[in-house]
């Protein structure tokens, strides 16, 4: 298997908005030659506006694997087992890896269809990694230690990433890329609060949104716990203080939590396969 180069050829089956958003990332990273990139659909006309950066956009999934060596699926979970008995056929072990951001489906599922030696990662990333912000969470079959290598570096190139447990990937998948909907969500809200007590929109959004990349790189360049950097701005009988009681109060950390578990409880249960 070689190592993740420029002249890598990335084959991504099924782009829709995270196969997307990874195609776009990879672009952004200026790291691969756009037409060793292959992205394949089904409604492959949805892809022209792709086809323009100078990624090969085909309909053929068996052409798209024979031409590539990493293989990204990222299909939906109901979509995966067609997928892989249509490959099945082109796979090579040593030659091929393949990296699922499927849903649900674990490395072992997809070893009893796509055939053994053949190295898979599971992946978990978010739709930030089109802008090169994506946390990434890895899981390998242990095949070769190389695919992983080359796993963390493709998506250390759109983001960060984070070797875990495959028994962690559904709590993964619901903090770290359901995660995302949350915090915008949070972010509406805090918007939303902002035009309530005076701001035009535009400007409240703005306020927030920076405020939010803010909070987040506090904790990312300091390595700190959230209380550490709350106790730096929640002085006695102040603004802050007042605000953050009265949230919890109202149930904030109580109902995002409980959306969290829900999120989980979903993911668990979007691939169901008949064999197992």
């Amino acid at each position: 298997m070689e190592k993740l180069s420029k002249n890598s050829r990335i084959a991504i089956l099924g782009a829709g908005n995270i196969g997307l958003s990874i195609a776009r990332g990879l672009l952004r990273s200026e790291k691969f030659i756009p037409g060793n990139i292959c992205l394949t659909r089904r409604r492959i006309h949805l892809l022209s506006k792709m086809e323009e950066t100078g990624v090969k956009i085909l309909k053929d999934n068996i052409h798209a694997v024979k031409s590539s060596d990493v293989i990204i699926i990222a299909v939906e979970p109901q979509q995966i087992d067609g997928l892989l008995k249509e490959i099945k056929s082109v796979l090579e072990a040593g030659r091929h890896m393949i990296i699922s951001v499927v849903t649900g489906v674990k490395i072992r599922q997809i070893e009893q269809i796509a055939g053994e030696g053949i190295s898979i990662i599971r992946a978990t990333p978010n739709i930030a990694i089109s802008v090169g912000e994506s946390i990434t969470c890895l899981a390998s079959n242990g095949i070769s230690g190389d695919a992983l290598e080359i796993a963390s570096g493709l998506f250390d190139l759109v983001g960060s990433t984070q070797v875990i447990n495959e028994e962690e990937m559904i709590a993964a998948t619901a903090i770290g890329a359901c995660g995302v909907a949350f915090f915008l969500r949070a972010i509406r809200a805090a918007s939303q609060g902002g035009i309530e007590i005076g701001l035009q929109s535009d400007h409240a959004l703005k306020i927030v949104t920076h405020t939010a990349k803010g909070a987040a790189s506090l904790l990312l360049a300091a390595g700190s716990h959230p209380e550490q950097e709350i106790d730096k701005v929640t002085t006695p009988k102040g603004c802050t203080i007042a605000g953050l009681n009265l949230m919890e109060y109202e149930g904030f950390s109580s109902a995002m939590i409980k959306g969290i578990s829900l999120s989980a409880e979903k993911a668990a249960l979007l691939y169901r396969e008949d064999k197992i």
